[in-house]
């Protein structure tokens, strides 16, 4: 099964590494390129796109700068695509394309995996690009009570929040002077800033104002233990890692990948498996 991703400086990428490992769990043999159009620039990932299908591959996934692009190119359109209006997973069946957005299930699976049944409650969102987006709806999805958002981009934040609200979802935009007293009120915090990056070091909020009785989640995974995380620790409150998304957005980009049911369901069932290891994988890179 061949398969890839497209997008702007991927090269450090680890999605080849986890497409493999789940070719080699399931039975399926996998290859999986990256197409890195910063090295290789192209005229338009429809363009590319058309490349990729005629030399037989499965699908790819798409990411920066390319995934609002990618939906238009979609002649069937899942739900988290829809919703999120970003795709970052291209199936391909004969001639049709197929637009999924598995940032938006995996941090549903990824939440799950980590806390249970624990509602989401009232959420503050920093950060409403792309990734904040299909983590928004995911949460609305999981039935937030309420999605507080914050951006620097304030039009941005907005326009989301409206979104949001079209979809049955309740939001809200809050500004940065607000941030004290909405964390305050909110059970969980979500970074979905580059902030915490190993090239963006720092923390998206003053470390005092995350409580026990909180939930975090922090879509950096690289490092694991983002500076953000490292705080929730100290304060003991409910961490969901960026590493959760990752893994579980990339099963589930899988799981569209296989076209047997068995090999999906195999797939499920190593997701708990791969995220144990690149926890630890991810760790011992950060010590070495």
């Amino acid at each position: 099964m061949k398969l890839g991703l497209i997008g702007k400086s991927i090269m450090n990428s680890s999605s080849p590494d986890l497409h493999v490992r789940l070719g080699e769990l399931t039975g399926i043999p996998a290859s999986y390129e990256l197409f890195d159009t910063s090295e290789q620039p192209i005229v338009s990932l429809e363009s590319e796109v058309k490349r990729v299908m005629t030399q037989g591959y499965r699908g790819v996934n798409v990411t920066y700068p390319y995934k609002e692009e990618a939906v238009s190119l979609a002649t069937q359109v899942g739900e988290g695509a829809r919703l999120v209006g970003a795709a970052n997973t291209l199936v391909f069946h004969g001639g049709e394309i197929q637009a999924e957005n598995t940032d938006f299930t995996g941090f549903i699976s990824g939440y799950r995996a980590t806390v249970g049944t624990r509602r989401s409650g009232r959420v503050l969102l920093i950060g409403t690009g792309g990734v904040g987006k299909a983590v928004a709806f995911g949460l609305g999805k999981l039935g937030a009570e309420e999605i507080a958002l914050m951006d620097l981009d304030a039009g941005k934040s907005q326009r989301l929040a409206n979104e949001l609200i079209n979809a049955g979802f309740p939001a809200s935009t809050v500004g940065p002077e607000a941030l004290e007293t909405t964390a305050a009120r909110c059970d969980g915090l979500v970074n979905c800033t580059p902030i915490g990056h190993e090239k963006s070091p720092g923390c998206p909020l003053p470390k005092s104002l995350i409580r026990r009785d909180q939930w975090i989640f922090d879509a950096v995974y690289v490092p694991a233990v983002t500076e953000f995380i490292a705080a929730a620790h100290a304060a003991s409150a409910q961490v969901v890692s960026g590493v959760s998304l990752f893994v579980f957005q990339g099963v589930d980009a899988f799981k569209f990948f296989c076209k047997d049911a068995e090999k999906r369901a195999l797939a499920d069932e190593q997701a708990a498996t791969l995220f144990d290891h690149y926890k630890q994988t991810l760790l011992q890179e950060k010590s070495v």
